[in-house]
Formats: C-alpha cells, structure tokens, sequence
C-alpha cells in the first residue's frame, strides 16, 4: 500500500477518537505480506466460520499436505478429497476449493486481471464461483487486491470489535455499517485496527 495513502488514512481516522487511539496503540501496520491470489483466495474458503488460530492451522496443514508443490489449480486438483479431509477442512470446502481451482485453470476466472476491477465488479466476478460468497471476496479484496474502502460487515471478528469499542450489539448491522461510514474512504485500514484489538482480549 502507498505509504501516502496509509498516511492520509490515518490522519482521516483519527478524526474518530476510538480509531485514534487504537492507532496510537499499534501504530502504522505493515502492508508489505506478499501477495499469492490464488493461496489467499484457498485460505479465505479454508477460514470461512473459523477463528483464526484454527484457520492458520487448518491451512499449515493443507501446505505440509502439498509440500515443495506450488499452491496451484492443477496441483490440488491432482489431490485425492480424502488426504484433504484428513487436514481438517471438510468436504464441502474441498469441493468449493476444487471447483475454484477448475475455474481458474479453464480460464473462467483470472485473478491477475481483477486488479483491473473495482470492488463490486471483483464480488460480481468471484461470487459467481460456489462457495465464494461475499465474505470471502471482501477478504480477498481487503487482504489481496488491498482496496482501501473495504468494510465487511459480515466478518464476526469486526463485528466483535466494534461492539467492544463502541458499546453496540454484534448484531445489529444497520448501527454498525453507520459507525463505519465514519471511516470512508479508508474502511480496510480501519477494519484492520479493529481486528488488531482484538488481540488484547
């Protein structure tokens, strides 16, 4: 991420006090992790319903399973379900997984050309595979294409965390899409120090 836009992000969000101080807390966070579309959009599907912990280690196992093979379409296609089950992601996700690896090998869907995308269409494009559904697409956009304005109100965690920072329900969505416009046109910067505080807990 430029670091122009990380700076003018943060000064944007510090016009909220909360955000201020989660800032002044963890202050300016690394966006240099290297970039593998297609791993990441693997783990955001392997990570669906899970927590983080069992996410990492659900996910360490599937690359141990695949060992010096490239995390790639034709290399997880080539696996049986069952060695993939045996790493503790279940059946249905192994057929979301494969049915993305199909798409992406055919063609039906390229990856490196949804740089090219705005945020809608990069969800118009990734939903239409099973098993991608809005969630998922939002992480890759936040995690992978790195959109600034990205806030998924369907993620449990930021749900979580602004409930905790600012005294609503969990489930009251409309309340906490309204705290969030507060933070346009920066809502993934945002939604990363809120994540971020929940490593205190």
């Amino acid at each position: 991420m430029d670091r122009k836009i990380t700076v003018k992000a943060e000064k944007h969000l510090r016009s909220d006090p909360v955000m201020g101080k989660l800032i002044d807390e963890h202050g300016t966070l690394d966006w240099s992790s290297e970039v593998e579309p297609f791993s990441d959009l693997v783990y955001s599907i392997v990570s669906q319903q899970l927590s983080d912990k069992a996410s990492t280690t659900i996910y360490g196992r599937f690359r141990t399973l695949m060992g010096k093979r490239k995390m790639a379409p034709e290399n997880i296609l080539a696996i049986e379900d069952k060695l993939i089950r045996d790493c503790g992601i279940s059946y249905p996700k192994i057929s979301y997984i494969k049915l993305l690896s199909t798409a992406v090998r055919s063609g039906e869907i390229d990856l490196i050309e949804l740089n090219n995308l705005g945020s809608d269409e990069v969800i118009f494009e990734l939903t239409k595979i099973k098993g991608v559904g809005r969630w998922t697409a939002e992480m890759f956009l936040m995690s992978t294409l790195k959109h600034p304005d990205i806030f998924s109100v369907g993620d449990l965690g930021l749900r979580k965390a602004v409930s905790n920072l600012y005294g609503v329900d969990r489930n009251d969505h409309k309340t906490i899409l309204s705290i969030a416009e507060r933070w346009k046109p920066y809502r993934t910067f945002a939604s990363r120090y809120l994540w971020r505080s929940l490593d205190e807990d």
